[in-house]
């Protein structure tokens, strides 16, 4: 049975699937749009069902335009939006409000107020070799689990995820089996420690 691979562009304005052949030669390829939300000036959000269902969707536009299916299909490779934080309940995989998007400043006082100390702020920057900013993932998880009502006790008893857009689509491609991430992604929520590769207990206080 003929091998190949799948690649998914999950980005801010698109999804986007191609398939290559074993010598890396372009097959088949979709792209849909999904809708941007501004729920204030600044705010940024995306529908993780949308992100999903217009990934799905051209997952399998792809896959059908060259007549294979998903045994035919070696291995997959995710890249994605990077900053854009989702939460969503472990048992039920139902998101527990909007994705926040990297471009999203709802966050900027936030992290104004934490960058306000230099020291810590140094010491931010040489664990994770970013400078601090609403960019990143982290101070937009800790909005989510100030803002939504109930989330930080959820989070606290093991009952919600966390992750950017690749965690996402992971989790509903095996179906709730895999919860990961890679170092790449981890590195931009400036939550992980880029030295000692892992989360880091600091960062995450």
């Amino acid at each position: 049975m003929e091998q190949y691979i799948l690649s998914l562009d999950q980005g801010t304005s698109s999804s986007r699937a191609i398939v290559f052949d074993r010598k890396g030669q372009i097959c088949s390829m979709a792209q849909r749009e999904f809708t941007q939300i501004f729920p204030k000036p600044g705010w940024v959000e995306h529908n993780p069902h949308e992100i999903w269902s217009s990934q799905a969707s051209v997952i399998a536009e792809a896959i059908s335009a060259i007549d294979i299916n998903g045994l035919n299909i070696a291995g997959i490779g995710i890249t994605n939006q990077r900053e854009t934080t989702i939460v969503w309940d472990r048992a039920t995989g139902e998101p527990i409000m909007n994705a926040i998007v990297w471009q999203c400043r709802r966050t900027a006082p936030m992290v104004e107020a934490i960058a306000s100390d230099p020291a810590t702020a140094a010491e931010i920057t040489a664990r994770t070799g970013l400078v601090p900013d609403a960019y990143f993932s982290a101070s937009k998880l800790a909005w989510i689990l100030g803002e939504v009502p109930g989330a930080r006790t959820r989070a606290e008893a093991g009952e919600l995820c966390f992750g950017t857009v690749d965690s996402w689509l992971i989790w509903k491609l095996t179906d709730g089996a895999v919860h990961a991430t890679d170092v790449t992604n981890a590195s931009r929520t400036m939550l992980y420690n880029i030295h000692e590769r892992r989360w880091d207990p600091f960062l995450l206080k």
